[in-house]
């Protein structure tokens, strides 16, 4: 494989930079980039990094020596400064010395080829990432980790175990020994299929795109919801005005609190209009409703009726009604909102805040351990249903040979969670474990 690089950090002004690379003979370029010589690895060191004959930056540098890096391969880190001219050097840099540009992944994708990451493990490193509450972040780290990963491969164990039995009776069938039934074969795919049964109920699918949740504000014209939408992200993201009609599209940016971070959208009055652009805007906001994990509907006036009209646009999502403006004198006297607060003052907001994040908090993940997505709940089905037909013909005493085609499928569905292919050895196992022909 080629030395490829790739920035690390977002492509914007910062103070710092921090580029990656990865690669065999990557470490050879040392002596054309840096002025003086690096000694050992894993330790960090401030280098002047060179184009030729000109200085680049002066760069922290700390590299790694296969296979004890994570992509198991050469690979090097630079910590550079932030600046956009900067950044676009160091590009130019890497390209001449014959680095190539990594796309998507490509890090962690070595790191699997290269036996660094289970597969399984390699998709937790994007569920970290997205992680969008410290209890997403927990499960994510424990895959990362390699739990989800040690759960399969002791899955895995058992039923190569299991097999054993299975062939044995197959290719020794003319030896005086009943390998199913000595064995317990038919009681322990029963306990391992409950067992991994327990397993699947330990996991969560997510989504392959993280779990952020969406909160939309809706409501009236000037009821303050860009103002509100302002001061929950503590600067002027939306653009609020007297005249009904300001907010005509969908404004969206994110908030983090309490450990949780939620994605939220400001969005059109709603009103009856005859202005085709607001009108637009409106549907749109309308649109999105069911988008939403949470909407919040802003108000700023005591009037049942607008609050039920709103309400019932929201349909069946979690519905927070906020009553704005206290600073004005509006009082909730018959306690119709679940939050009143003042978007100006900012009375009021710490607990609305309180409100998104305990409703906008992902579900079910009480008792949960893993993330797994579709492609692991598909291959778990699979092996399961390929587990019980196995048990199904054992107990039949017939069709030995086709229960244990049906354990070897379970066997290659439970490799292709974790993204290993192993050779099918168990006759070499057989004589191992068993003394044949005694």
């Amino acid at each position: 494989m080629s030395s490829v690089f790739a920035l690390a950090t977002p492509a914007t002004r910062s103070a710092l930079c921090v580029f990656r690379v990865s690669g065999p003979g990557c470490l050879a370029a040392f002596d054309s980039i840096f002025t003086q010589a690096l000694g050992e690895p894993r330790k960090f060191y401030q280098r002047s990094l060179m184009a030729g004959s000109t200085v680049v930056d002066t760069v922290g540098v700390i590299f790694f020596e296969g296979p004890s890096s994570y992509t198991g391969e050469d690979s090097f880190e630079i910590y550079a400064h932030g600046g956009l001219a900067v950044m676009g050097s160091i590009v130019d840099l890497f390209k001449s010395v014959g680095f190539d540009e990594a796309g998507p992944g490509e890090f962690t994708k070595r790191a699997f080829l290269n036996g660094r990451l289970s597969l399984s493990e390699a998709e937790s490193v994007v569920d970290v990432i997205n992680a969008s509450s410290k209890e997403v972040l927990d499960i994510s780290l424990n895959s990362l980790r390699g739990g989800f990963s040690d759960e399969v491969f002791g899955f895995s164990k058992r039923l190569d175990s299991l097999r054993k039995f299975v062939e044995g009776s197959i290719d020794f069938s003319d030896e005086d020994y009943d390998f199913i039934k000595e064995g317990g074969v038919v009681d322990d795919i029963s306990r391992l299929c409950a067992d991994f049964g327990g397993f699947v109920n330990k996991c969560f699918l997510a989504g392959e795109t993280g779990l952020k949740k969406t909160v939309l504000f809706i409501g009236p014209p000037n009821s303050g919801k860009s103002s509100l939408f302002n001061r929950l992200l503590g600067f002027d993201r939306a653009l609020v005005s007297d005249v009904p009609g300001t907010t005509r599209d969908l404004i969206e940016s994110e908030v983090f609190y309490n450990n949780s971070s939620f994605k939220i959208l400001d969005s059109a009055g709603i009103r009856e209009t005859v202005d085709v652009v607001e009108s637009k805007g409106i549907k749109l906001a309308v649109n999105q409703i069911k988008n939403a994990d949470v909407v919040v509907g802003v108000f700023d006036s005591v009037d049942p009726l607008v609050l039920l009209e709103i309400k019932s646009i929201a349909s069946d999502n979690v519905f927070i009604s906020v009553l704005n403006k206290l600073d004005l004198g509006l009082k909730d006297k018959g306690a119709l909102f679940d939050v009143s607060l003042s978007a100006k003052t900012g009375e009021g907001v710490v607990e609305l805040k309180k409100k998104i994040s305990s409703a906008s908090a992902v579900r079910g993940l009480v008792d949960k351990e893993y993330f797994a997505r579709n492609r692991h709940i598909k291959l778990f089905n699979e092996g399961l249903g390929h587990l019980e037909a196995a048990m199904i013909k054992l107990r039949s005493g017939f069709d030995v040979e086709l229960a244990a085609e049906d354990l070897k499928l379970a066997r290659i569905s439970l490799d292709e969670v974790v993204g290993v292919k192993t050779s099918d050895s168990l006759l070499g196992d057989i004589f191992n474990d068993f003394c044949i022909g005694k």
